[in-house]
């Protein structure tokens, strides 16, 4: 356990270090799950797995699993889909930092709106590949069109230019 003179616990650590360390590892109040040697109330991917498992293989009630094993209801539908989806790894807490079109910088966007303009039969689902020749950089075709959509609406607001959505066709 961590607090004794700064040592943290090895097991602590790497669960924190893996961003599976269980936050609120004493609002686990299960019986079996507490009954037994083998799971770890500090294990998030472990807590949630059972509480999946507690309502899929022992048909609880979904608020009783959610709350025994410290989860909300919307909580426990989340898990549900992410292991469903992704198995095991769908339950490790996803990772801090920018969600965002991060990669696609201001200097990226006015080199992809030069190579629209200079090829009108360019589209820009087709600027990836371009994007991570000239650039290095992977970015997902949807995330492209989004961004440069947002540029223009920004650029036409700032010129005074903006038209409705009909008048542009969309």
């Amino acid at each position: 356990m961590a607090g004794q003179q700064g040592r943290q616990d090895p097991k602590e650590a790497a669960l924190a270090a893996a961003r599976c360390l269980n936050p609120h590892p004493e609002q686990v109040t299960d019986p079996e799950f507490l009954g037994s040697d083998f799971f770890d109330a500090r294990d998030a991917v472990q807590v949630k797995y059972e509480m999946v498992r507690k309502v899929k293989a022992s048909g609880a009630p979904v608020t009783e699993a959610a709350a025994a094993f410290g989860y909300s209801r919307p909580a426990y539908y989340a898990a549900a889909a992410a292991l469903e989806s992704s198995g095991l790894e769908g339950l490790v807490p996803a990772r801090p930092g920018p969600r965002g079109g991060h990669k696609l910088t201001g200097e990226l966007l006015a080199w992809a709106e030069e190579q629209l303009a200079a090829d009108p039969a360019l589209r820009p689902a087709q600027l990836p590949g371009l994007i991570e020749e000239a650039f290095g950089v992977r970015v997902h075709p949807r995330s492209v069109e989004r961004a440069l959509a947002r540029r223009r609406e920004r650029h036409s607001k700032s010129r005074g230019t903006a038209r409705p959505r009909d008048a542009e066709g969309g």
